[in-house]
């Protein structure tokens, strides 16, 4: 069994992983980290101290109505995608350890689009002749 990181949990809501393929379990977001257990592997667990959280990504659909998945971006190890049941409170929950200037919301599709359209494509480029 994994030993937790918190001492106290704030929040243990059902949710998903969206690393590799979809893994289902419980996220809990806790006084000294964002934690996330699956259900079937006990082996399977993610755990993100709050020193190590570089910004938080919100993907924001509807004019916020709805919000489908968050994705944790660390120091060190890149992206960590979650969904779950109740995202609205596991954010509410993560801004209490993470300032409100480093929560942000995902680029939409087509301001996606758009940057790809604006900058020139490294495929374009012509190689310089010796």
């Amino acid at each position: 069994m994994v030993k937790s990181l918190n001492k106290t949990s704030e929040l243990v809501i059902a949710g998903n992983s969206h690393i590799g393929l979809t893994t289902y379990g419980k996220i809990m977001v806790g006084d000294k980290a964002f934690e996330f257990y699956n259900d079937r592997d006990k082996k399977d667990f993610i755990q993100i101290p709050w020193d190590q959280v570089d910004y938080v990504v919100a993907s924001i659909m509807f004019g916020g109505k709805w919000i489908p998945r968050y994705a944790l971006k660390t120091k060190k190890n890149g992206m960590f995608t979650f969904s779950s049941k109740d995202p609205k409170r596991v954010l509410r929950a993560i801004r209490e350890h993470i300032p409100a200037d480093k929560i942000v919301k995902s680029l939409t599709f087509w301001q996606v689009v758009k940057r790809g359209l604006t900058t020139k494509p490294a495929i374009f480029d012509r190689k310089k002749k010796k």
